[in-house]
């Protein structure tokens, strides 16, 4: 019997998933906002659903698990706003819903170690739009939901080669920074384990084993290119977007025992040299 998955918000990270479904037999339903994306969604063996615009209640229905890619914005979460009440009537037919959020949600430890059990304190809007959205999945009654904190996502077309190869890559220097990060490809298989072993109420961490300073990343990038390493630029004078700027708000090391202890996962990607290697 066909598996069917539903992605709201069909992203990175869950063309990712559907890749590894697809061979097995799943059915995944995509949503996105425009018929260019659909296209794009279709070639891949989704079937593209354009959203908002179509009725997502009838789907609700008919599938085994739900996955929430779509984040907050200015009015919230777009998914609850449009379809909580939906949602609360199909949670006790749904084994598996899941819900991308980001390791945002612990705010900034000062370089120091956080897991899924540390306090919630984020200091951006974007940290603080997502500890609510997280809270309001959690409040539905009997949704069997599992909560993915996400690290920086890199993979095929997401990382710093491009930047390297066309000279605008910085070291942007700032004492004591450090950032988690992921594979999509590892983001790929915690889900894919997920769906096979669910543990409603369930909250992982996806990060890999080596935190890092971002300009370590940028250099072996380079190193890996035979490319002059980019020049290092201090923080405080860099010229740099409000939302680049707020990256740096936060510096924290991310735990990801959990994965690894109740789903066995074994990364593919566990640090960036790994990970950068194989994208080259």
């Amino acid at each position: 019997m066909t598996k069917t998955l539903l992605s709201i918000g069909h992203g990175f990270s869950a063309r990712a998933l559907a890749a590894r479904l697809l061979p097995q037999g799943w059915r995944v339903i995509g949503t996105t906002r425009s018929a260019e994306k659909a296209a794009q969604i279709s070639a891949t063996g989704v079937d593209p659903v354009i959203w908002p615009g179509t009725d997502l209640a009838p789907l609700l229905g008919e599938i085994d698990a739900l996955l929430i890619s779509a984040g907050p914005g200015p009015d919230g979460d777009p998914t609850l706003n449009a379809l909580q009440t939906e949602i609360s009537a199909a949670a006790p037919r749904l084994p598996w819903v899941g819900y991308l959020s980001t390791t945002g949600v612990y705010g900034d430890h000062q370089g120091g170690w956080v897991d899924e059990t540390s306090p919630l304190t984020p200091s951006t809007k974007r940290g603080q739009a997502r500890v609510a959205a997280e809270s309001q999945w959690q409040s539905i009654a009997g949704l069997n939901l599992h909560i993915f904190r996400l690290a920086g996502i890199y993979g095929p077309g997401r990382g710093p080669f491009a930047k390297v190869r066309n000279g605008t890559a910085r070291r942007i220097i700032k004492k004591g920074q450090v950032f988690s990060r992921i594979h999509v490809e590892d983001i790929a298989q915690v889900l894919e384990a997920s769906l096979a072993q669910p543990n409603p109420g369930a909250i992982y961490n996806l990060c890999d084993d080596d935190p890092a300073p971002p300009q370590d990343v940028i250099a072996h990038a380079a190193e890996l290119l035979g490319l002059p390493v980019p020049p290092e630029v201090d923080f405080e004078t860099a010229e740099m977007t409000p939302m680049a700027r707020s990256f740096y708000a936060e510096s924290k090391k991310v735990r990801n025992d959990r994965i690894k202890e109740e789903l066995g996962v074994k990364l593919l990607y566990p640090d960036y040299r790994t990970g950068l290697k194989a994208m080259l």
